[in-house]
């Protein structure tokens, strides 16, 4: 049988055995910092080359190339792709530019991708290791590697975000503002604090003897939902769902009425009850407030419990990792609190 023992996450004991978690979480910021700092004179020579002519498109290519999709759909001034396949639009030529992220640098399909890139004499500039795979396979007149070295993925795509900011092609990218939220995360979701004054830790709670189903309005709102959920589902084994409205709605709709009496933790395979976790970026539309309006209000008609995580960071970036970070403590307080008889 395995039950929760929320004990444990104030318990310095059940806290040391899970340190290196917590510190990798707590180094966010100190991540941003560093592969912005390390990439800062590749970028200004990309962005020297970039600064005279604008690119007929913007493809962003690799399996992370999602992010950056997020981050620019909304803002790009030119067309956007992102291309995960490793392979390029057959229409990509020397008056695109070509983007990758590849934290690891060891992905043989955004290998293939960025030599594509470099045959066809696009302008290519990559975020990765030096030495990896991906690197090696960045060759050509056009093209500018971006080193990272911490294999973090938005830490990553802050390096490249900045670069896209200052050739005018994405939002205002704030490093700094960044890596301020992940600190303040960091702070608020210490191992140190007790669990009335920590959110990550209250929330691990609510989660559990529940099954979440995870929302955000905006379009990188969902995709910090999406990877808290999937978080979730690593650190807990326990099924956790992100999607739109007409996703979950169905869910909570479906949920039984409540048993005062049941044992949430007497039987590891029973029905666990959803949660409806928000995760509120500050972005007011009116499709997101209707959205959100009818999931509150199916929440409530069906006793299906709502919890909530906020971020007023400075920039979408900034508040994207903040909710991201968030939610990720509250995955790894989960798995902390769960134990086995």
């Amino acid at each position: 049988m395995v039950w929760f023992d929320e004990s444990r996450l104030d318990d310095e004991a059940a806290l040391s055995g899970a340190d290196l978690r917590l510190r990798t979480l707590a180094e966010s910021g100190a991540r941003v910092r560093r592969e912005v700092g390390a990439a800062a004179e590749a970028i200004a020579e990309a962005v020297s080359r970039s600064i005279e002519t604008r690119p007929r498109a913007v493809i962003a290519a690799g399996p992370d190339s999602r992010l950056l999709r997020a981050v620019l759909e909304p803002f790009c001034p030119v067309p956007f792709v992102a291309w995960p396949s490793p392979a390029l639009p057959g229409w990509a030529g020397s008056l695109d530019l070509v983007v990758v992220l590849a934290p690891e640098g060891g992905d043989p399909g955004t290998a293939l991708a960025v030599a594509e890139a470099a045959r066809r004499g696009c302008q290519l500039v990559v975020a990765a290791p030096p030495e990896s795979v991906v690197a090696e396979h960045a060759t050509g007149r056009w093209t500018t590697i971006l080193p990272t070295s911490t294999g973090d993925q938005l830490a990553t795509a802050v390096a490249m975000l900045s670069f896209l900011d200052q050739v005018q092609l994405g939002p205002m990218a704030e490093p700094d503002a960044v890596a301020e939220a992940l600190d303040a995360v960091a702070i608020a979701c210490s191992p140190h604090r007790d669990i009335s004054i920590n959110p990550a830790k209250m929330l691990a709670i609510s989660l559990a003897d529940a099954n979440p189903l995870l929302w955000g309005g905006s379009v990188l709102a969902a995709r910090a939902a999406r990877r808290v959920a999937e978080s979730i589902r690593r650190t807990s084994g326990r099924a956790a769902l992100a999607g739109d409205a007409e996703h979950l709605l169905p869910v909570i709709e479906a949920a039984r009425a409540r048993n005062v009496f049941a044992d949430p933790f007497a039987d590891d395979t029973g029905d666990r009850r959803p949660v409806l976790v928000i995760l509120d970026d500050g972005v007011d539309d009116p499709v997101a407030r209707d959205q959100r309006i009818r999931l509150e209000e199916a929440a409530r008609g069906h006793d299906v419990r709502i919890e909530h995580v906020s971020s007023e960071a400075v920039g979408e970036v900034g508040r994207y990792a903040s909710l991201l970070l968030s939610g990720t403590y509250a995955a790894e307080y989960l798995r902390l609190g769960l134990v086995a008889d």
